[in-house]
C-alpha cells in the first residue's frame, strides 16, 4: 500500500532488530517448543516451517545482494561515472544525453543537428564501453542478475508458503512473519496492516512461549 507523505520507512537495521526475535521464536517452535502438536494423530513437523526456512535464506540473500549491488554502483559511479555525452548543437547550446534514445530524440525534433548527434553517440558509445569494461572487472551487472534472481525465489516460496497449510501454531506465526518482513514496516507501525498482524503474531508468540513453559497463554 501507499504511504502517507508523512510517514518514513524503518531503516534495514533497526527492522531487522524488530523482526529478529519472531524469527527466533519461529525457529525454537520449530525446533521442539510444539512437539506435543499433533496431525492426525502422530507428531509431524509442519510443512510451512520447511517452506519458511527456505524463504528465509532466500529473503537475506536477496538483501545482501541488494546493498552489494548498491554498493558497486556506487563504486561505478565514483570511478568512471554513468554513461553520457554532450550534443555541442549550432547555435552553442550543449545538451547532456545521458541514454541513446536522449540523442536520437534531439535528432528527430532538429535534424539539421545531425553531425552534431553523430558526434554525441560516438561520445557515448566510449562511455559506455568505459562503464562496461569496470561493470565487468567489479562484477556488478552479475550482483543485481543474482538479487533478481534470489528476489525471484523467494517470491515463489512466499507463493509456495501462502498456498501451504500450516497445521502448528508456528506455522501460521511463520506465514505473519513473511508478511511482515515482506512489506514495508513503517517506523510507528500505525498504518493498516501492520498494527493487525504484529498484534496476531504477538499474541502468537505468547502463546508460543506459554505452550513450551507449560503454563496456560
Amino acid at each position: 500500500m501507499a504511504d502517507s507523505d508523512n510517514s518514513t520507512t524503518l531503516p534495514f537495521v533497526t527492522r531487522r532488530k524488530v523482526l529478529a526475535g519472531t524469527s527466533i521464536a519461529i525457529g525454537a517452535w520449530g525446533s521442539g517448543a510444539f512437539a506435543g502438536d499433533k496431525v492426525t494423530g502422530e507428531a509431524s513437523p509442519d510443512p510451512v516451517l520447511t517452506v519458511w526456512r527456505q524463504w528465509q535464506d532466500a529473503h537475506r540473500l536477496t538483501e545482501r545482494l541488494c546493498r552489494e549491488q548498491q554498493r558497486l554502483e556506487r563504486q561505478l559511479v565514483e570511478t568512471v561515472g554513468f554513461p553520457f555525452a554532450v550534443i555541442r548543437l549550432s547555435d552553442g547550446e550543449p545538451v547532456a544525453a545521458y541514454s541513446r534514445e536522449a540523442i536520437r530524440e534531439v535528432l528527430r525534433l532538429a535534424p539539421e543537428e545531425a553531425a552534431a548527434c553523430a558526434n554525441a553517440e560516438a561520445e557515448f558509445a566510449a562511455r559506455e564501453s568505459q562503464w562496461d569494461r569496470a561493470d565487468r572487472d567489479i562484477g556488478y551487472s552479475a550482483t543485481v542478475r543474482a538479487e533478481r534472481e534470489a528476489a525471484d525465489r523467494a517470491s515463489d516460496l512466499l507463493d509456495a508458503m501462502a498456498a501451504t497449510p500450516a497445521t502448528s501454531v508456528a506455522g501460521i506465526a511463520a506465514k505473519l512473519d513473511a508478511v511482515l518482513r515482506e512489506g514495508k514496516v513503517l517506523e510507528d507501525g500505525s498504518e493498516f496492516p501492520w498494527p493487525q498482524v504484529r498484534s496476531a503474531l504477538d499474541d502468537l508468540a505468547r502463546i508460543g512461549r506459554h505452550g513450551a513453559d507449560g503454563v496456560a497463554p
